[in-house]
């Protein structure tokens, strides 16, 4: 009896699984999706007191975005005394977006732009100085980034 009962069990099991196989093609049933590309570009030279206009061009596809679902930059010193919240980016046409700002010290800074286009969304990062590095900021730099990434990590 317990043997019937096994081979019935195995019998089941085997039809349950057999149900579960992969149809050919089934790759195609899932969303393909193409990768927003950022090229952040900064001033060679920044002056404290003085805007400066920071820009990221956008590519998908091999294509520039001339009309992105959303481009917002965020600015911030390495220190914590200087903060820029997210703005939205200016469209400046042909894929590039920029944003202008006056910073008033100097100092290790960092731009995040955050852009999505088409179901992708990236935010990539990039530092810059101001002026002068303070003794801080060249310790910072020392020792890497991962204690600024810990700090300022945060869900929008």
């Amino acid at each position: 009896m317990k043997k019937n009962i096994f081979i019935i069990f195995i019998l089941i099991i085997s039809a349950v699984l057999s149900g579960c196989s992969l149809k050919p093609n089934v790759e195609k049933l899932y969303k393909e999706e193409t990768p927003l590309e950022a090229e952040i570009i900064i001033p060679n030279n920044f002056s404290d007191n003085e805007k400066e206009t920071i820009q990221v061009n956008l590519t998908q596809e091999g294509e520039k975005v001339k009309d992105a679902d959303f481009v917002h930059f965020e600015i911030w010193k390495q220190d914590g005394t200087v903060k820029y919240y997210m703005e939205e980016a200016n469209n400046q046409g042909n894929g590039t977006y920029s944003i202008s700002k006056d910073f008033d010290s100097e100092g290790l800074y960092f731009v995040k732009v955050h852009a999505g286009n088409k179901g992708s969304i990236i935010m990539p990062r990039k530092q810059f100085v101001v002026g002068e590095l303070s003794e801080s900021d060249l310790d910072f730099l020392r020792k890497g980034t991962q204690s600024e990434i810990e700090v300022h990590e945060h869900h929008h």
